[in-house]
This record gives structure tokens, sequence and C-alpha cells, in this order.
């Protein structure tokens, strides 16, 4: 049973990936965290929803994995949900959604759209940027559909979340919520990453990725693995 932050990570280590929650699609190939703000299955552990215990609080675990560590990645990666990757499976995802492409060839090839493209080249110029200050120096606005851009980029993973933040007043104190900050998962993970999806076949990619769910989830759709993987 997970009963803590340290518990979820160790966890997670060993599985590769995970849903950041056990509802929806992604929920229901695979996620560590416990079922516990639902009245669907039993639970009488110690993880609690929003309490803002940073140890058994699931919300806080990903900005705990952002702050503390560099080889778990966490962002909208699962059918437009928050996931987590570790750094030994990213390739393989890398792999079989990236199809070898970068962006600019994604974006010739028809698999990004001009909107996606332009954010690209925007985290390309200028490096890490909070989402406010990307969509203010791409020069986006309401039409451009700026958000979903950004969560398809993230599950293209062309895009990862690299951490949050607040804004600060002039006096330099903290206020608003908190904002996600985005980069490359190259420049996250390190060139590295990259190069070693460029030594997997998307089919072989594939293949990994699926045998690795079924050891999760013995039980998991076949059907829904394929999308799961694939980003669709």
């Amino acid at each position: 049973m997970i009963e803590n932050y340290n518990d979820f990570v160790r966890e997670l280590m060993t599985a590769g990936f995970s849903a950041a929650s056990p509802s929806g699609k992604a929920g229901r190939i695979f996620s560590l965290v416990p079922c516990a703000w639902t009245d669907t299955e039993p639970y009488d552990g110690p993880v609690r929803w929003h309490t803002g215990d940073t140890d058994t609080d699931p919300w806080q675990w990903k900005m705990r994995v952002l702050t503390e560590r560099n080889d778990i990645a966490y962002g909208k990666t699962f059918f437009g949900s928050a996931g987590y990757i570790t750094e030994k499976w990213y390739p393989c995802f890398m792999a079989a959604r990236r199809h070898g492409e970068t962006a600019a060839e994604a974006y010739e090839n028809g698999r990004l759209s001009r909107t996606e493209k332009r954010i690209c080249d925007t985290v390309a110029a200028y490096g890490r940027l909070r989402t406010d200050e990307l969509k203010a120096l791409g020069g986006f606005g309401r039409e451009d559909g700026f958000e979903r851009a950004l969560t398809g980029l993230q599950m293209k993973t062309y895009l990862t979340i690299c951490g949050h933040t607040r804004k600060r007043n002039r006096a330099g104190e903290e206020y608003g919520w908190d904002i996600t900050i985005v980069t490359t998962p190259e420049d996250f993970f390190g060139e590295k990453i990259s190069r070693a999806a460029a030594n997997i076949s998307p089919e072989n990619a594939y293949e990994k990725i699926r045998e690795q769910i079924l050891k999760l989830n013995p039980g998991a759709d076949d059907a829904l693995i394929g999308k799961f993987i694939y980003n669709t």
C-alpha cells in the first residue's frame, strides 16, 4: 500500500509510468495513486487529496517530484490528463509518439498544428518559460487554441512541465495561483533522452510499453492500451 510520497516515488521508479489520478481512461490503464477521494472502492489509508500535506496529498506529490528530482517527468501525458513517466521509460514514449521527427519535421508532415509549432519555436528561442510568459512572447490570442496546443505538445513529448511558480509584486511578494513552467524533454532530462529514443523504433517502443502495462495491469483493455501509448 502506498501511504506517502516516498512510497509513491519508490513504486513509480519500478513501474516506470503512472496516471496521476486513478480516475478516467489513464487511471483504467494504471495508476499508483490510491483512490482516496471517491467512493468507488474501499480505502482506509492515510493518503488524502487536497489537504496540503506534502507527504500524503497526491496533489502535492507533483510539486515535490518537479522540485526534488530530475529523473521523473510530470505533465499532461495520457489522454490529455496528468501523468508521470520516469527517465528510463521516457525514450520509449518519445519513440512511439514522435516517429523520429523534430518539431519542425512534425509540422511539415502535419503532425503538429501551427500553434504547436509556434510554441515550440518560442521555447527554443527563450528556454524555460512560465506559460503566461510563453503566451505573451509567442503573441498568442484566444483564437489560437493555446491551452489545447500546450496539452498536445506534452502528449506528443515535445514539451514537459519542469516546475511551478507564482507571480511577484513590486515588493517581491508572491501572489495568485501557481503558474506552470514548461521546457523540452531534452532540456529537462538532457540530450541523452532523444538519443536514446532514436535507437528505438516506434514498433519496438509500443511492444515494450504494452508488455510493461500488462505486467502492471493484466486486465488492461487492449484497444485502450494502444491509445494510451500512441497518444490517440
